[in-house]
């Protein structure tokens, strides 16, 4: 299971997924709502929830595109799927301090894993 925004499905988002899916035999990718968005950036993405789950459809990046929770940090979703594994990026930090906070009182926990940074070659 990975976790993002995906606004505007760049270079690196599939860098990420790719890396991702090789992870595991099956990836989902939970796409974070416009409205969490705001709450967590600041501002709204440019693209709404729809186009980017589109976007990551269309490139077959992922075997289920998941909406992401409703309620910051209420991790229904991980409840839901109750991944063996999530994928970071690089930059996802303070999700990662988050997911294992949730996981202290929790009698099941996935491995968290997170990525290397994307390079693009020259």
């Amino acid at each position: 299971m990975v976790f993002g925004v995906f606004d505007g499905l760049h270079d690196g988002h599939q860098f990420f997924l790719r890396e991702a899916k090789k992870q595991g035999s099956y990836l989902i990718a939970v796409v974070t709502p416009d409205h969490i968005v705001q709450e967590i950036k600041g501002r709204i993405p440019k693209e709404n929830l729809e186009k980017r789950i589109s976007s990551i459809k269309k490139e077959n990046l992922a075997d289920k595109v998941a909406i992401g929770d409703s309620v910051l940090r209420s991790w229904q979703v991980l409840e839901s799927y109750r991944p063996d594994l999530i994928v970071l990026g690089y930059d996802q930090t303070d999700l990662k301090k988050s997911l294992e906070e949730y996981f202290l009182n929790h009698s099941w926990q996935p491995e968290i894993k997170s990525l290397a940074i994307f390079k693009k070659e020259a």
